[in-house]
């Protein structure tokens, strides 16, 4: 594994929560980073702008109170997701946030900035930037990020089509810097998977939007729990990107998930008002493959603690016992 930034260090489970566009919020990632794992929501969540200044109050005052409480056991630090495509309007106050209340982590997505980068590291922030492909992965770290997301087939939101063993093996060839794997992982199995192949951390969204605490409606959540990877369609469609949804809410807006016709890249927008992606996305459930694990609503700390056990579970399986207390 690599040699990890201090923030990314002494996590309860190598997870981050992945960042879900419209449903995280600071009750998500508050109740993530409790549990022990880095919680995370997109700045632009927060609706109007002047929202994300409350927000982030209230996460980092939550948390530093918890940790006054719980010296023994403290948070896990927390992650704010940046969109640096040229449509976001928001970006440069978004930043300002960022770097006024120290964001521990910031996610970056649909481009790599020095800049962006720049103003992070200036309070000792940590980048990861999320990528598709080796050759993405390159120009992140060229441009400034620390780490790295691989964002691997069966990912829900916009999703790529690459294996995740060809991933990862191809990043690890010439990068030793932290990493996670994102890609239908929502299990405690599956984490200790991750890190066999090279992973420093398992990414994980979808399971997490069926939690109470989740900012999705009670038919969205339900849907994850009935799912399975049969019920994943993935389109263009929507944002102009390639992503995953859920079947059912594609016929439920009417339209036949066989048969979808291609989306414009030029069509996306990730403006600060209320632009036809939020409304795609409110009406279209993005998911992503691995929810056949999700059985049921239930808190964020539960399924955290289910998490845990299973990941012992799985290096149970795969050590013996001895070798385990000697590790």
């Amino acid at each position: 594994m690599s040699k990890l930034p201090r923030a990314l260090q002494n996590l309860a489970l190598p997870v981050i929560g992945s960042p879900l566009f419209i449903i995280s919020n600071p009750k998500l990632v508050i109740e993530q980073c409790k549990a022990g794992i880095i919680g995370s929501m997109p700045a632009l969540n927060a609706r109007p702008a002047a929202q994300l200044d409350e927000w982030l109050h209230e996460i980092t005052e939550t948390l530093a109170a918890y940790n006054r409480a719980n010296p023994d056991r403290p948070a896990a630090p927390f992650a704010i997701n940046q969109i640096v495509h040229k449509s976001n309007d928001r970006l440069e106050h978004d930043m300002e946030m960022a770097v006024k209340y120290k964001v521990p982590v910031i996610i970056t997505s649909l481009g790599a900035r020095t800049d962006v980068n720049d103003a992070i590291h200036s309070y000792g922030g940590v980048v990861l930037h999320d990528i598709i492909n080796n050759f993405f992965a390159k120009k992140a770290i060229e441009k400034g990020a620390d780490g790295l997301i691989a964002v691997a087939a069966g990912a829900g939101g916009h999703a790529g089509v690459k294996s995740p063993f060809a991933l990862i093996q191809e990043i690890r060839q010439w990068f030793d810097g932290p990493l996670a794997l994102s890609g239908s992982i929502s299990t405690g199995g599956a984490v200790l998977a991750a890190q066999a192949m090279g992973a420093d951390f398992a990414y994980i969204g979808s399971a997490f939007i069926a939690t109470h605490e989740a900012r999705a409606s009670d038919a969205y959540k339900q849907a994850i729990v009935d799912g399975n990877s049969d019920d994943i369609v993935y389109s263009s469609l929507f944002t102009g990107v390639h992503g995953n949804y859920l079947k059912p809410s594609i016929i439920a807006a009417g339209m036949d998930p066989d048969n979808l016709p291609e989306g414009d890249v030029k069509t996306m927008n990730f403006a600060g008002g209320d632009g036809s992606k939020t409304k795609a996305w409110k009406d279209i459930w993005g998911c992503g493959q691995g929810i056949g694990a999700v059985t049921e609503v239930a808190s964020t700390a539960a399924y955290v603690e289910r998490l845990k056990r299973e990941y012992r579970e799985a290096q149970q399986r795969l050590l013996p016992q001895s070798e385990l207390e000697a590790a």
